[in-house]
């Protein structure tokens, strides 16, 4: 059964330009995303299909980033290169609470936007 869903879209350049403040990077994304990013030479695609990912989690949750931290929100690589999300503090608590067991992650891109949709059961 569906618990939650979100969706988002961010024009690339918009992330790339915020990659720009160290401050941005340490608040939206964990060490291990900020590692991930480093191996692909923090391509902006990339980096914006994560921020999507976090933005279209937290829609989810029913949450939004009033309660859940953006780090609390992490971007995996699941078998296969296939994405996924591991949830942290608050992030979790609220995934425990609606009941969820799973979250199912999809993200794409296109040269300018990318977005991504999250179904949580």
């Amino acid at each position: 059964m569906v618990l939650g869903i979100g969706i988002d879209i961010i024009e690339i350049h918009r992330v790339e330009k915020a990659m720009e403040k160290p401050k941005f990077v340490d608040k939206v994304f964990t060490p291990g995303e900020q590692e991930y990013l480093k191996t692909r030479k923090n391509n902006p695609s990339t980096a914006a299909g994560y921020f999507a990912a976090k933005e279209a989690a937290a829609k989810a949750l029913g949450t939004g980033f009033g309660m859940v931290k953006w780090t609390e929100i992490e971007v995996i690589r699941q078998e296969k290169g296939r994405p996924g999300i591991k949830l942290y503090g608050n992030a979790k608590i609220a995934m425990e609470n609606m009941g969820g067991s799973s979250i199912l992650l999809s993200i794409s891109h296109s040269r300018d936007n990318a977005v991504a949709q999250v179904i949580i059961c």
